[in-house]
């Protein structure tokens, strides 16, 4: 199989994940350290925590799930991801394939700034996130070979990086929710600019703050709102000021337990990413799946289709834009591509490794 057997030092517990569904099987919890990680910055970390969870058994084929900016693997462990596609008979049924869902590097419970170190902790990019995710599959569980890497949003760029860095390593590439050209445009500008009202924001204190700045919150619910939820189901959700207003009012009152320097790190690590110059080093099946209405990746650029056209064998699915799907998050709701995965799963070849 894929598995070396190599020793592993890791307590493994049961994850109690409040979307679960009851039909496949409980996740577990595990942490990994990856010893002296470089940074591409030059830093080094003598110890990064990298914690993930899985869902199956490792006989079955491995599956990597990658999640979005400010997310986890419990962002990707809910009833409209895993219980369209985990359950028996489903398009990853976890009797089958073998789960790993990873925590990035300044994500949920691996390492990141509030740690401790605050401004000093290294600035990552997505180059550094993708390599910690290999060492953690490779010398943390002893894979060598994956039968997919799938990845929404951050993790959708992600996924494009493994097919461009470590391209014998997985047979199928599934990339949702993002393109494989730069942060640039009008994406990078709205990051930048939430970015920019957190760091100016004189309750910030260049990142040595005692409490949460005041515009963590305004900075997030705005980037929120402006690229993502979809034109239509929004125009069906607030066709009036006061429902609008309702939307807004509801967002800004809701509890926000983020911290502002691992916020700020977590965008910032976007903004060298582009994987256009590798694009010929591809060698799985890819099916790149956007939306029509994504905000952050609007199709009518162009910019996918050409890039696809540089993939070996490369597809792209746009999920048609209506009152149903929401924007740039639609790729969070496994039903609208199901079946275009399973038929992925059924026709990529299975590369030896």
């Amino acid at each position: 199989m894929r598995l070396l057997r190599i020793p592993l030092t890791i307590a493994l517990a049961l994850v109690s994940f409040s979307a679960l569904a009851a039909d496949y099987p409980a996740p577990k919890e595990a942490d990994w350290i990856a010893r002296d990680f470089k940074f591409h910055t030059g830093e080094v970390l003598p110890e990064l925590r990298l914690h993930y969870a899985t869902i199956g058994s490792p006989s079955g084929q491995p599956v990597l799930v990658l999640h979005g900016s400010s997310s986890s693997a419990a962002g990707m462990i809910t009833a409209d991801f895993a219980g369209q596609l985990f359950g028996p008979g489903q398009s990853l049924d976890a009797t089958k394939y073998y789960i790993i869902v990873p925590d990035s590097i300044g994500h949920g419970k691996s390492s990141k700034p509030s740690d401790g170190l605050k401004a000093k902790f290294p600035k990552y990019d997505y180059a550094d996130m993708v390599d910690a995710q290999y060492r953690l599959l490779t010398e943390g569980l002893g894979l060598r070979h994956v039968r997919l890497v799938i990845g929404n949003s951050m993790g959708g760029m992600h996924a494009w990086l493994w097919g461009e860095k470590y391209p014998g390593d997985m047979d199928a590439l599934v990339p949702m929710a993002s393109q494989p050209t730069a942060m640039a445009s009008r994406n990078w500008m709205l990051r930048r600019m939430m970015l920019e009202l957190i760091r100016n924001d004189p309750d910030y204190q260049d990142g040595n703050y005692t409490t949460q700045p005041r515009s963590l919150k305004l900075a997030s619910v705005f980037f929120g709102i402006a690229t993502a939820g979809g034109t239509l189901n929004y125009q069906k959700l607030a066709p009036t000021n006061q429902q609008a207003d309702q939307i807004v009012d509801a967002r800004l009152a809701a509890p926000m337990n983020a911290d502002a320097n691992d916020f700020i790190w977590a965008w910032n690590s976007s903004a060298d990413y582009d994987a256009a110059p590798g694009l010929e080093r591809i060698e799985a099946s890819v099916l790149a799946i956007n939306s029509a209405d994504d905000e952050r990746n609007p199709p009518e650029s162009g910019l996918e289709v050409a890039a696809l056209r540089r993939v070996k064998n490369g597809k792209l699915y746009l999920i048609p834009a209506s009152e149903e799907t929401r924007g740039h998050l639609t790729t969070g709701m496994a039903r609208f591509y199901s079946q275009q995965l399973r038929e992925l799963l059924n026709t990529a070849p299975q590369r030896a490794m």
